[in-house]
């Protein structure tokens, strides 16, 4: 009896010494793998960082071959070297090359360099101001020289989305400079000022969904491709933000779905129709809304009103009240946009970016503030031509808008006279 028990209790202490061996043994496997764990994170974490670096080696020789530098002699231009310097990238197996408007515009003999420093000829075949777009043909150019980059989805953008900019900066050909969407849906103005000496034309109207990048883009960069990670172009290098004339942080792209929507058009018809209001004015400020009594600042003041446009066959009407708003005279007194059919507007940027997908003859429903009373006003588009103003200033008065209110339009029609001319011519004219 004493015998058995004391196996008894051997077998227990055995088992109570095996269960906390095994516990033990569990406590070091679960160690160990904690360890190797955190081993792998940092292992990955290393290589994504090193996979970075090479996907944007990757990407630059993928895309090296596609892009290219666009030269041309202008007697007029003051450019780098004498010549007017940018970049360009192959669309098509055919020879045709994306690039900005402004790097071709004027300019005479197109050169066209590609990255093994061989050059060929090339002409505009279709251009759009508007959009700041232009597609060349290449002359003579063999097929096996030509390797097309895919155009993306630039709706697919988020801010702070990895980009890739490469182009001829400054003619150095060849660059590649990394950043990341910094915005979206900003508006550029098309051409804002005349830059290409004996092209006199000045161009008024903004190109929306800009994209805004901290990419490094200067002089030379223009008319390259702004890449995603996958190689494909998400939107065209066209300005940068800055006072001195290079880099400072800010740049901005033409977006992949305007180069969709506009280069089909240009390759076939030379020009694209824009869908057009023909209404010119300002985005509503809070001085404007004070000056105006309005209740909130937003929306699109309506200045000016194109004769015989769309605007005007539906009875928008322009401003007559001549006012300085810090030190910018303004034309105030006209309908005030605040919506387009069931879209919110706030500022031009959300008009230019509603029209874009419209077409000739549709129909929108503007949305006015007139004498502190809403009006829906319907509006039939038209499709044109945009036209390219001769000079900027303020725009025509046009006495129809104002009813029988003749005396109130003579008054400031003299006002606005005396400010820019001496006081007998305006007395002459105003007797």
């Amino acid at each position: 009896m004493i015998l058995n028990h004391n196996r008894l209790i051997l077998k227990k202490s055995i088992a109570k010494l095996y269960n906390k061996m095994t516990l033990l043994i569990i406590a070091i496997s679960l160690m160990t793998l904690i360890t190797i764990n955190y081993s792998m994170k940092d292992s990955l974490a290393s290589e994504n960082f090193t996979n970075k670096t090479q996907t944007l080696s990757e990407l630059f020789k993928h895309v090296e071959k596609s892009v290219v530098q666009i030269s041309s002699e202008d007697e007029t231009t003051t450019e780098l070297l004498g010549s007017r310097l940018g970049s360009g990238f192959v669309y098509d197996t055919n020879g045709h090359v994306i690039t900005n408007n402004h790097v071709t515009a004027g300019g005479k003999d197109l050169h066209i360099t590609f990255s093994d420093g061989t050059i060929y000829t090339g002409k505009v075949v279709g251009s759009d101001p508007h959009s700041d777009l232009a597609i060349l043909l290449l002359d003579d150019v063999p097929k096996e020289k030509l390797f097309p980059l895919k155009l993306g989805n630039s709706s697919n953008l988020i801010v702070g989305q990895t980009v890739a900019a490469v182009g001829n900066p400054f003619g150095l050909s060849g660059s590649l400079t990394e950043g990341i969407v910094s915005g979206l849906g900003r508006l550029l103005p098309s051409t804002p000022e005349n830059i290409f000496g004996t092209d006199n034309r000045i161009a008024s109207f903004s190109i929306p969904d800009i994209i805004q990048t901290d990419a490094a883009i200067n002089p030379g960069n223009s008319g390259g491709p702004l890449l995603n990670l996958n190689g494909e172009v998400i939107g065209i290098n066209s300005a940068i933000f800055s006072n001195t004339g290079v880099y400072a942080g800010v740049g901005f792209a033409i977006p992949s779905n305007t180069l969709n929507k506009v280069i089909p058009e240009l390759m076939k018809n030379g020009s694209y129709l824009h869908p057009w209001l023909g209404i010119t004015g300002v985005d509503v400020t809070p001085d404007i809304a004070k000056k105006m009594n309005l209740t909130e600042a937003r929306g699109f003041l309506v200045i000016d009103v194109n004769f015989n446009g769309p605007a005007d066959k539906a009875g928008i009407r322009g401003g007559y009240i001549v006012e300085i708003i810090n030190n910018t005279q303004y034309r105030l007194g006209g309908d005030v946009i605040v919506g387009i059919d069931n879209q919110t507007i706030n500022s031009v940027s959300d008009i230019t970016n509603y029209l874009m997908n419209k077409k000739e003859g549709d129909v929108v429903k503007l949305k006015i503030l007139r004498d502190n009373e809403i009006l829906n006003v319907p509006v039939n588009l038209e499709i044109v031509q945009r036209p390219l103003d001769q000079e900027e200033g303020v725009p025509p008065f046009n006495p129809k808008d104002f009813g029988d209110d003749q005396g109130k339009f003579t008054e400031q029609l003299k006002k606005e006279c005396m400010m820019n001319f001496n006081e007998s011519i305006c007395n002459f004219l105003f007797r």
